[in-house]
């Protein structure tokens, strides 16, 4: 599996935040190709209108033949979720009960089923900077037959104090997520910041927590919740003690391994990798052909 870092593009849109384009290739020699175009519009939220929007194309390998295209919203958000199910599998509490979804957009709703699949969620609690989207998904999520609630929009601090696990799906250039607010044995989800000018965490949340990452090099070099603090001293790089291939390889055991495992606060960083995406793609185009 070759897996290069994402290329990142800005473009500037007049009236809005800047816009970026993510070119995200991955191949697995004589097998498969694939490479995925996203685009990133933020001043899109304020007109009800997808902030991400991108396509997924899968080739061969050995001739370069066009074998499928993908919606990438569609394929990411169920990679994504998936990711952060894994890595909640490894560093939640076994007996976490309640989820605060922080970002109530197309990602939000694919990451509340991803962590009720691993962890007996019985109550999940939205916010959102903009109150009628957090209405809107806990109108679904109560449908669905979730203990589901909105969060007022100056209830954040009292709901992260209580969830175990928060999870942030979010477009934010400030954190939203402080560390003084987390409760022992909290488990932090965060997905966005998929850019060094992206915040969803402050630095305490790192330094309180012990971090993990879906990829180093990637996550290193691309997130602002891990650039910012390690420029400003508040961690290192080697307190990031594990990514995914550790994880899986049983390289760290992930929380089981920590010291205090049911006080430890957990800090996992995904920034997306194109194996991934390379993986969903695969998985997709091979079922349609059976």
């Amino acid at each position: 599996m070759n897996s290069p870092i994402r290329h990142h593009h800005h473009l500037a849109v007049s009236g809005d935040p800047d816009a970026t384009l993510l070119l995200m290739p991955a191949w697995i020699e004589d097998r498969y190709l694939g490479v995925k175009q996203v685009n990133v519009f933020p001043g899109n939220t304020a007109r009800g209108e997808p902030g991400l929007t991108g396509h997924y194309l899968l080739s061969c390998a050995r001739t370069g033949r066009h074998l499928a295209q993908f919606e990438a919203n569609e394929l990411t958000s169920r990679r994504t979720a998936a990711a952060s199910a894994l890595a909640s599998r490894y560093l939640s509490r076994d007996d976490a009960e309640e989820l605060l979804m922080v970002g109530a957009g197309r990602m939000a709703r694919r990451l509340v089923p991803a962590h009720a699949a691993v962890r007996s969620i019985k109550r999940v609690r939205v916010w959102d900077l903009y109150p009628e989207s957090a209405a809107a998904l806990v109108a679904e999520l109560t449908e669905q037959g979730y203990s589901a609630e909105q969060v007022a929009a100056d209830g954040l601090r009292e709901a992260a104090g209580t969830a175990d696990i928060i999870s942030c799906a979010t477009l934010s250039q400030t954190p939203l997520i402080h560390g003084e607010w987390l409760s022992p044995g909290t488990h932090v989800d965060l997905v966005g910041s998929f850019t060094p000018a992206m915040r969803e965490a402050d630095d305490t949340v790192m330094r309180r927590g012990q971090v993990f990452v879906d990829t180093r090099a990637g996550a290193l070099a691309e997130s602002g919740d891990l650039i910012d603090p390690i420029a400003s001293g508040a961690i290192g790089e080697t307190d990031v003690l594990a990514d995914f291939f550790d994880l899986c390889a049983k390289r760290h055991h992930g929380r089981s391994e920590l010291d205090d495992p049911d006080a430890a606060i957990t800090a996992f960083k995904a920034v997306g990798a194109s194996c991934e995406d390379l993986a969903a793609a695969i998985t997709a185009y091979e079922r349609s052909v059976d």
